[in-house]
Formats: C-alpha cells, sequence, structure tokens
C-alpha cells in the first residue's frame, strides 16, 4: 500500500523515505496497523492527525486503531501503583472522615525529604483554594514554612496573611512570624502579624496584652480568617512541641498526663480530638480551637508515620477539612481508626467476606485472672532469675542486679512496659543493665521505680537512662531523672531510636526504639562496667543508637490477656511492615512475599542509611516478636547472611531468637549494627543475665537462656 509522505514531527527525528519518495512501513511495525498506529501514538508521542497522514488513513481510523487494540489488549494503560495506592487512599481519607478534599503524595525511596514534598502538595492545594478577597490565618511549623517555601501563584487582590499564633524570638527558621511571611510574600498579600509572645508568663498578663488596642485590631483580623493552613504536631520527644522551646516541660507533662495526642495551633487534644484542659490555657496566645473550626477552609498539611495519633485526633475532631497527607501515614490514620475495606482497595481485590471471619474469635492463653497478669508474672520471673537480679525493696516494678553496681561505677538503668520479654528484665546482670523499671503492659513504668533503680544503681559516678524514644517512657523518666537529681545523682539520657521506618531520614531523632535497644543497651552496660565516665558512656550509647538499624514485619497482630482478641487483623495473605513492639499496625500493609523477599525489603531500607563499605564488619539480631519460631528465624538469617556476604560485610557477631518480643505476635525484625572498633571491643566484653551469657572477649561466644 502506498502511503503519503509525512512532516518529521516537532522536535522529533524526520522519516526517510523510500524508493521514489514513498514512506514504507517500518519493518519493526511488520504488518500490524495496530501496532503501527499504538507505536507512533505512545512511543513516539504523534498526534492522532500526524498517525493518519503518516499511515495514510483518516483520523476516525486511527482513533479506531487506538480502541481496537485497548479493547484486544495489544495496549494496555497502568497508573503507577504508588500513585494509585496515594489516590485510593485519598479517597477513603475523603469519604471516611467527611472531608471536602483531601491530596495523598505517595511513598517513594526517601530521596526527597518528606517535608519537602508535604510542602509542594500544600502548595498546590493552596494555590487551587486563595482568591482575591481572602483571608489566611497561618500557623507556624516545619511544613507550613516549606508549603511556603514552594507556593506559586499570579498575584491576586485584596489578600490578607495573618499569623494565628502569638510569636517567638527563638532562633530556628519556621517560627510563627517567619512562617507567616513566607506565605505571603508567595501570594504577595498583606502580612498581619501577632505581636505578642504565644505564651505570656501569666493569665494576667495574657488580659493586658488583649486589652492593647493593637493585638484586639490583630485578633480582629484573624477572626475574619475565611481559610486557613496549620501543621499537625506530635507529641514524641523530638517533635517541634518539644523543640521549639514553646513550651516549658512541666506544663508539657501535665497534659501527656491528662491524654494529649497532639497540637495543632498551639492548643492541645486528645485522641478523640476533644481539648485538653491544663496550665497554659489561660497563658497561650493565638486562635482557639473553637475559632480554627469555624474557619471555612481548613488546610491540615503533616506527615510521618509518628504523627498518625495526632492526625487521626485532629480529623476526629473536624479541626481539618482539607488534607495533604502522605500514602503511609494517611493508610496508617485509616487503620488506626478501624478502616478495614482499604487493603483490599491496595492490592485491587474484589470485597468478599469480612476478614474477621477467617480467624478465630479468641485467643487461647495460659492464664488465671487476667487482670494479675503482669504481677503473676513477675512472680515467676523473680523466682527463676533469683541469680541475676532482686526486687528493690518492696516493689517488684524495680529490679536491680545482685552483682551490678558497685562504688566509683557508672549506673546503668533501662525501663519500659511488659509485654516485651525477655527484653528489659532479662538484660539485668552483670557487666549488662544495673536495674530495670517495668509498667504494665506496653505501658510506660512510672517515675517513682524509675527513681528508686536510679537511687539503687548509683555508685557515685552518675546514672545513665537507655530507653525507647516513646512519649510516656520521656515523660516519666524526664520526671524521674529530676527527682534522682534532687538526690544529688547525675542523670544522662540517651533514647533508642533504631527503627528505620517510623519516621523519614531527615526525622530521624522521632523513631521509635525497638528490638535494636539490645545491641544499644549491651554497649552501654559494657561501658559503665569498664570503668569509663559518665560523659565517655553517653558518647558511646549515641554511637551505638546512630549505628543501629532496625526494621520490623508482622503476619497476625498480637492479643491482649484481658481481652484475648487480636488488636487488628491481617488479612490472610497480607504483612505488616514497619511493624512496632506495641502492637501497633505497621507502616504500610502489602502482600505477604517469600521470606527472602522479605528479608530483600528489610536489607534494601537498611542499606540506604547504613553507608557500609567492603570489609566492614556488623553485628546481626534476628528477632522474633514472639510466636515466630526459630526454624523460620533461621530461614531468615541465612538471607541475611547472603545479603551481607554479597556486599562484602563480615558479620562479627550474631544473634537468632526472643530478645524483644510484643506478646504472642507472629512476625520478626531484624537489627543491624554497623560496627567500629570500639564497638566491636565493648559487644565482646564479658556479661551474664538470665538471657546472655558472653564468656570470651575474643569469641564474642553467646547463648540464650
Amino acid at each position: 500500500m502506498a502511503l503519503k509522505t509525512s512532516a518529521a514531527r516537532k522536535g522529533g527525528p524526520g522519516r526517510g523515505n523510500g524508493p521514489e519518495g514513498i514512506d514504507l512501513i517500518p519493518l519493526r511495525y511488520g504488518d500490524d496497523p495496530y501496532v503501527w498506529a499504538c507505536w507512533l501514538y505512545y512511543e513516539d508521542g504523534m498526534t492522532q492527525g500526524e498517525i493518519a497522514e503518516a499511515m495514510g488513513v483518516s483520523r476516525a481510523t486511527v482513533n479506531s486503531y487506538l480502541a481496537d487494540a485497548r479493547e484486544k489488549g495489544i495496549v494496555n494503560i497502568s497508573i503507577e501503583p504508588a500513585r494509585l495506592a496515594s489516590l485510593t487512599i485519598a479517597q477513603e481519607l475523603k469519604r471516611h472522615f467527611g472531608l471536602a478534599d483531601c491530596l495523598v503524595v505517595p511513598n517513594d525511596d526517601d530521596s526527597r525529604p518528606l517535608i519537602g514534598r508535604l510542602g509542594a502538595a500544600g502548595a498546590q492545594a493552596l494555590s487551587k483554594m486563595i482568591k482575591s478577597g481572602d483571608t489566611l490565618a497561618v500557623a507556624w511549623g516545619r511544613t507550613v514554612l516549606s508549603v511556603g517555601e514552594h507556593l506559586e501563584m499570579a498575584p491576586l487582590q485584596d489578600v490578607t496573611v495573618v499569623q494565628a499564633t502569638g510569636g517567638t524570638t527563638a532562633s530556628f527558621n519556621y517560627t510563627p512570624e517567619l512562617t507567616t511571611a513566607a506565605l505571603a510574600r508567595a501570594i504577595s498579600a498583606r502580612c498581619v502579624n501577632i505581636t505578642a509572645p504565644a505564651v505570656v508568663a501569666s493569665a494576667q498578663m495574657h488580659d493586658l496584652l488583649f486589652a492593647e488596642p493593637l493585638i484586639r485590631e490583630q485578633f480582629d483580623t484573624l477572626a475574619r480568617a475565611n481559610r486557613i493552613v496549620f501543621g499537625i504536631s506530635s507529641l514524641r520527644p523530638n517533635s517541634t512541641i518539644h523543640t521549639s522551646g514553646f513550651f516549658e516541660s512541666l506544663p508539657l507533662q501535665h497534659y501527656l498526663a491528662k491524654g494529649a495526642a497532639g497540637v495543632l495551633a498551639g492548643r492541645f487534644i486528645d485522641e478523640r480530638g476533644r481539648p485538653v484542659a491544663g496550665p497554659l490555657d489561660d497563658r497561650t496566645i493565638g486562635i482557639s480551637l473553637e475559632m480554627l473550626r469555624g474557619i471555612g477552609t481548613r488546610v491540615a498539611v503533616a506527615g510521618g508515620f509518628d504523627k498518625v495519633p495526632a492526625l487521626l485526633a485532629a480529623l476526629r475532631g473536624g479541626y481539618a477539612n482539607v488534607l495533604v497527607t502522605d500514602a503511609a501515614t494517611g493508610a496508617g490514620i485509616l487503620r488506626a481508626d478501624g478502616v478495614t475495606s482499604l487493603d483490599g482497595k491496595l492490592s485491587q481485590r474484589q470485597k468478599s467476606a469480612p476478614v474477621a471471619n477467617s480467624y478465630r474469635t479468641r485467643v487461647k492463653k495460659f492464664l488465671n485472672n487476667p487482670n494479675d497478669v503482669v504481677e503473676e508474672m513477675l512472680d515467676g520471673l523473680i523466682a527463676a532469675h533469683k541469680p541475676y537480679l532482686q526486687p528493690i525493696g518492696t516493689s517488684r516494678r524495680a529490679l536491680v542486679a545482685r552483682n551490678g553496681p558497685r562504688q566509683g561505677k557508672v549506673g546503668l538503668v533501662i525501663g519500659g512496659g511488659t509485654g516485651h520479654e525477655p527484653c528489659f528484665v532479662g538484660y539485668v546482670g552483670k557487666g549488662l543493665v544495673d536495674a530495670v523499671a517495668l509498667g504494665n503492659i506496653f505501658s510506660s513504668p512510672p517515675p517513682d521505680p524509675i527513681t528508686k533503680c536510679a537511687v539503687a544503681a548509683s555508685g557515685g559516678a552518675g546514672v545513665l537512662f537507655v530507653y525507647g524514644n516513646y512519649a510516656g517512657d520521656v515523660m516519666n523518666f524526664e520526671m524521674a531523672a529530676e527527682l534522682a537529681e534532687e538526690q544529688g545523682i547525675s542523670i544522662r539520657t540517651v533514647l533508642t531510636t533504631d527503627d528505620v521506618v517510623s519516621s523519614p531520614v531527615e526525622d530521624k531523632e522521632g523513631r521509635r526504639g525497638v528490638a535494636g535497644n539490645f545491641f544499644v543497651f549491651k554497649v552501654a552496660g559494657a561501658a559503665c562496667d569498664r570503668g569509663m565516665t559518665l560523659d565517655e558512656c553517653e558518647a558511646v550509647t549515641r554511637k551505638a543508637n546512630d549505628r543501629t538499624f532496625t526494621v520490623g514485619v508482622a503476619l497476625e497482630s498480637c492479643s491482649m490477656p484481658q481481652t484475648q482478641r487480636y488488636n487488628f487483623e491481617i488479612g490472610p495473605e497480607d504483612m505488616e511492615l514497619g511493624m512496632g513492639i506495641h502492637g501497633e499496625p505497621g507502616v504500610s500493609r502489602e502482600r505477604i512475599r517469600t521470606a527472602d523477599e522479605i528479608v530483600d525489603t528489610i536489607m534494601d531500607t537498611i542499606f540506604k542509611e547504613m553507608k557500609a563499605e567492603p570489609g566492614d564488619r556488623v553485628a546481626v539480631l534476628v528477632n522474633s516478636f514472639g510466636a515466630t519460631p526459630l526454624m523460620e528465624l533461621y530461614i531468615l538469617f541465612r538471607r541475611v547472611a547472603q545479603r551481607l556476604a554479597a556486599k562484602n560485610i563480615t558479620i562479627e557477631a550474631n544473634w537468632i531468637g526472643h530478645y524483644c518480643t510484643s506478646l504472642d505476635m507472629v512476625g520478626a525484625s531484624i537489627s543491624i549494627m554497623h560496627l567500629d572498633r570500639e564497638l566491636t571491643d565493648l559487644l565482646h566484653h564479658p556479661c551474664q543475665t538470665a538471657i546472655l551469657t558472653i564468656n570470651a572477649p575474643e569469641t564474642g561466644s553467646a547463648t540464650q537462656g
């Protein structure tokens, strides 16, 4: 068939002519007009008109070819899975919480900071909402500042940007003043700042300032806001609320004790979104929660898995009607609020009978009275491990090593909730932990037993606190540190933050402490036992934490003794990636894969952060969450060893078994500690505890009891 000559496509190469100036069908298309039309359209990017000219047919014929090709399966159009998942999560968030709109950024490879990606997405959302004549209120924060830095808009008329809270003289770059100014510049708007501190010394000062005409005028402007953009802060120890210096530690501890789950615009809310009353209420100058909820368009921009409780609280309270977040956080919010249909949608499965029908409704346990489970467990534990530990006084929630504390030695105190056995209690003994404080299941110990541990562990050289990065633990250990220091004991604290996937790389200090505690405790205990100073013990413990990386995976959730039911359900073909140790859902739910594929996912994640070189040495922990047997743990370790060997990284020491559990959860975590000479030496330091005995420094041999 003779074809008409076509002009070269704009920006593309010209097409060579055949004999007598006639274009021939390129060999790559064969004699199939469907393939030819599809190639020109999808691969070469030609318009249907250009294709019609090239093929010598009408545009209607080209359109028919393209449509038929899709029907025949010659062409399959797919959406990138990550973006499809984001759209699904956004739609579900919008439906479940009755949002006006929702924008969810896809998970990526962490090559771009999450705050930057959220800022760009928030800017995109704002650019479609702000109109001439609007008054935009702005609450401060790192993410909101990023929105301003990414926002680009054509000039509007009569737009006012007003600060939603009082200011600060702090030196960080996301103060209320700087954040508001950034948004105002991006919109070319009038900027109104609140010329008063965010928190004043007394309620009387608050009332005096509000009596000032200038402040009243500024708040009148704030009251006219028809749109607001704000971030949401968690109450994790590294959150903006803690690090900004806006709030004193004692009021913060009050709000934590009252069940505060998050902070927005300087106001505290509980897990249901209800205001939490406290000592700062009458001293805070800024928008109230009632005022915020009365604004028509309320845009919340926040992300990071650690913010799931705070974001869920804000959504439950109706403080946001437009949400900008990331896919992992969005999925976590939905699961935390009991949405069970999401995972079927993400895996593109049709809805079937509820997953619960394929599970037992009750988990069988060896119990007497479920309310006595912790006390009865401690009875048995103390009886079983008499050679290593004993109660401090009459309290069984504070235990001390029989051969640990001594004069002139830095004391090591650890602690946390029960339900993680053998973690915490199993590491008390000679050469390792001097004392441990224990709470209820998955709950922090109160300050009193922690203080008793500090006193018992003190040998006059100071005491080192090492514990996981959880709000309750931080609050109670900080209170105990103050009480111990009143008794003349110097206290230093190191938070464990080894859970790689619980916060993005730019927020490493906000990560959870999980099974990698094992390595951090071991190094800290050896440093203390060798007579290093308190400064030296703190420094090497921080190094151990910084060089420890953990990722966990769960196949089934755990069950609490009181309920004897699973905390949540994981589908028969699913797994939770990024599992914590308190029974909380993972960062993402995925289809279950082979053991090698699971390990590869974990190791790829760890390798992104652990900048190891060929010839380096590591320590490996493959830890059961409680119900996973050694057989399966060894299968996982086999693949870990293969992956490390492929990079010419030597395993200096390894442990496989139950070291930090979550009751009866089916799952496992892999922890890698990137060693240097000092850490290797301390890792091999002898110790004798109920579950860990290291005899010879030169071999690093270990046994589990």
